[in-house]
């Protein structure tokens, strides 16, 4: 029985795991952006909250990039974590063994070992949530790669700048990576609520665009042509290169069906691998899959 926390910028999760299937939820509450030492005081409150034993491991989802070779996190949504080897900070100040990892990575872990991925020894997990993330797992375990960046293909200069026919012209934005012209940019759901402004004038949330576009409405269908324009062929790239024969997708826009479903018959007109099979398929999972990613990955199977 371990205690597993899925943190992000603006609330923590908090569960007690006693197998990646048997996962009860604490509860929630607000991430310490600026005090390092109110973010200790509130992993506290959150372990006298579980029934796990003293000195039992916390295994912790994060936003952020860990460095595999030194265990600094990279994390601008908590500034007061941000360039600490956080796992060695939170074991010293908390008595007991922490192990932390990528909330896009352990999303990829809890699919590929308990979710859509399962039977697969290729798993890529997608995020398309606020921006474009993802995850890589092979036979069973996160790859990280050096730094720590392996699966980020969100985070490359790469979007489509002509799109649709006839066809129209997207300017290059900024991203927050530094880069000008990412994917993320574009095809997350602010991107898609930054598509449909361009073609259309209106600001429209991406949850009205995608109802708009499955109910028939042929502004919503022009964004959305747009949008898979720009998504799916990196994402055939990917697939490509890694091999997987699973990809699974969370995130806000990973709740469409109909949505996903276009997402993948577009993908799989463009890898090399002909198969009628799914491939790029919703999140099966109805915890939060980062708890599940941290159960794994603080060892429990």
């Amino acid at each position: 029985m371990i205690t597993c926390l899925d943190i992000g910028g603006s609330g923590i999760k908090a569960a007690v795991a006693r197998s990646p299937s048997q996962i009860d939820v604490l509860g929630r509450l607000r991430t310490p952006l600026d005090d390092f030492e109110a973010f200790v005081a509130a992993i506290r409150g959150v372990l006298a909250l579980s029934p796990a034993p003293d000195g039992s491991t916390i295994a912790i989802a994060i936003t952020g990039v860990i460095d595999p070779s030194t265990g600094i996190i990279k994390c601008a949504n908590i500034p007061c974590i941000d360039g600490r080897r956080l796992a060695a900070d939170l074991s010293e100040r908390l008595q007991r063994p922490v192990v932390i990892g990528n909330d896009a990575d352990l999303f990829a872990l809890a699919e590929a070992g308990a979710g859509a991925g399962q039977g697969h020894a290729i798993v890529f997990g997608v995020i398309l949530g606020t921006g474009v993330g993802g995850g890589l797992v092979i036979d069973g375990k996160v790859v990280s790669g050096p730094g720590g960046y392996a699966g980020e293909w969100g985070h490359a200069p790469v979007a489509a700048t002509r799109v649709l026919e006839p066809p129209v012209e997207l300017p290059r934005f900024a991203c927050g990576c530094g880069q000008v012209g990412c994917v993320d940019t574009l095809g997350g759901a602010r991107g898609l609520e930054r598509l449909h402004k361009h073609f259309t004038g209106q600001a429209r949330n991406s949850v009205e665009i995608v109802a708009a576009w499955e109910a028939g409405e042929a502004a919503a269908g022009r964004s959305i042509d747009a949008f898979m324009e720009i998504v799916a062929p990196p994402l055939a790239l990917v697939v490509n290169v890694v091999g997987a024969g699973s990809v699974p997708v969370g995130g806000g826009l990973g709740k469409s069906q109909a949505l996903i479903a276009r997402l993948d018959r577009e993908v799989r007109s463009r890898i090399l691998r002909r198969t009628f099979a799914p491939l790029v398929v919703p999140a099966q999972l109805d915890v939060e899959p980062g708890l599940v990613g941290a159960a794994i990955l603080g060892g429990l199977t």
